[in-house]
């Protein structure tokens, strides 16, 4: 089984130990006895490790009330713990073996501070492990992630400087992308290409790479393929994935083999760049966020793409590649100063062409800093 490292370079024990303290009031705040995070982004923004997720139960177990946290997992799995520091975070670590109920010891640590009538599970605990605990636990099970999401919507000051270096790194591969896009190469050399030049670049992996080309540009979430680059092609590249901190770049940019051969593409492409710079402007505290969906659409719209326009204009990110805020119709979350996520509007032609442009955004505390430096315009290859 592989694992990857995840907690190098970790926040500070005193930063872990306020998230953990925000946490605690967080559950108690919602109404629930405890937090049971699974492994995963929830757990390494809580304490600097993200562990990994196994039939074998691995749960942090932070009790709403005085008791302290405690993590339970498998003792074979212990030593990728090594390196988080406990004692500083004032979190138990209680070990077991094949044999033992893990269950039981999660619901015994959820219950130190009293009865437990409620409990909030990470949105990403598998069902072999819910459905476990729900028959070890007596109490009511909900989502952590309404409690968690207002944890980590926020971004503090070291974490929106990772994701400005995460930004400029992506930057760093796009400006690379020209050299690589040419008429007979596939989707999948270029794509092999990048994925290195992404951890040239300074990332620990590339997460995803869309290499989009003619037709396959109008499947938002295309990834790559054999087909072969063609001379007036466009071609939709969007990338990104973790630098060390374990926060993400995510950027699009459009490019042409040459000329477009479409003949439509320029006039709906300058509708995009207008829709994207609209939606951007539109970024400030207390706006909704679906404000800033409709700033890029209504651009879109009045040209006629309307339909063409077929995802939400932008999601959160920081440890995961989409989390909250989304930035789509009926989410009337405002705004707030340091909230990080993406302005990716887009116009897909199903069989012929696709074009999105996206940048990574910050709310600051009187309208919005751009992450991404990188052209927006339509790149021609010659």
């Amino acid at each position: 089984m592989s694992r990857r490292s995840l907690h190098t370079p970790a926040p500070s024990p005193s930063r872990l130990r306020a998230r953990i303290a925000r946490a605690r009031a967080a559950a108690a705040a919602a109404d629930t006895d405890a937090l049971l995070i699974a492994p995963g982004s929830d757990l390494r923004y809580l304490i600097g490790q993200a562990g990994g997720s196994f039939e074998r139960l691995s749960t942090l177990v932070v009790p709403a009330g005085d008791a302290p946290p405690a993590l339970v997992l498998p003792a074979l799995e212990a030593a990728g713990f090594a390196d988080v520091p406990f004692d500083d975070l004032g979190v138990d670590v209680v070990t077991w073996v094949d044999g033992q109920d893990p269950y039981r010891m999660v619901a015994d640590l959820a219950g130190r501070g009293g009865s437990v009538n409620r409990v909030a599970v990470s949105d990403n605990t598998i069902a072999l492990h819910v459905l476990t605990l729900r028959g070890a636990l007596d109490a009511e099970q909900v989502l952590a992630g309404p409690i968690v999401r207002e944890l980590r919507m926020r971004k503090d000051a070291d974490e929106i400087a990772a994701l400005r270096t995460a930004a400029a790194a992506i930057d760093r591969v796009h400006a690379r992308v020209p050299s690589l896009l040419r008429a007979g190469r596939t989707e999948a050399e270029v794509g092999a290409d990048i994925a290195a030049a992404i951890v040239e670049e300074g990332h620990t992996e590339a997460e995803f790479i869309i290499v989009g080309s003619g037709p396959n540009g109008a499947s938002p979430h295309h990834d790559v393929s054999d087909r072969a680059l063609e001379a007036g092609d466009v071609v939709v590249v969007d990338i990104g994935g973790p630098i060390p901190e374990g926060y993400n770049s995510d950027c699009t940019r459009t490019y042409s083999i040459g000329q477009p051969a479409q003949p439509d593409v320029l006039d709906a492409y300058a509708v995009l760049e207008l829709a994207q710079r609209a939606a951007v402007h539109a970024v400030r505290p207390g706006v909704p966020a679906s404000a800033i969906d409709a700033a890029a659409r209504e651009p879109i719209t009045e040209a006629g793409f309307g339909e063409r326009f077929i995802h939400r204009t932008g999601h959160g990110i920081g440890l995961d590649v989409h989390e909250e805020p989304y930035m789509m119709a009926g989410n009337d979350l405002p705004l707030e100063p340091g909230m990080a996520f993406s302005v990716e509007p887009g116009i897909y032609h199903e069989g012929r062409w696709g074009a999105r442009i996206e940048d990574i955004v910050v709310v600051t505390e009187d309208g919005v800093e751009p992450l991404n430096t990188q052209p927006h315009g339509l790149t021609v290859v010659e």
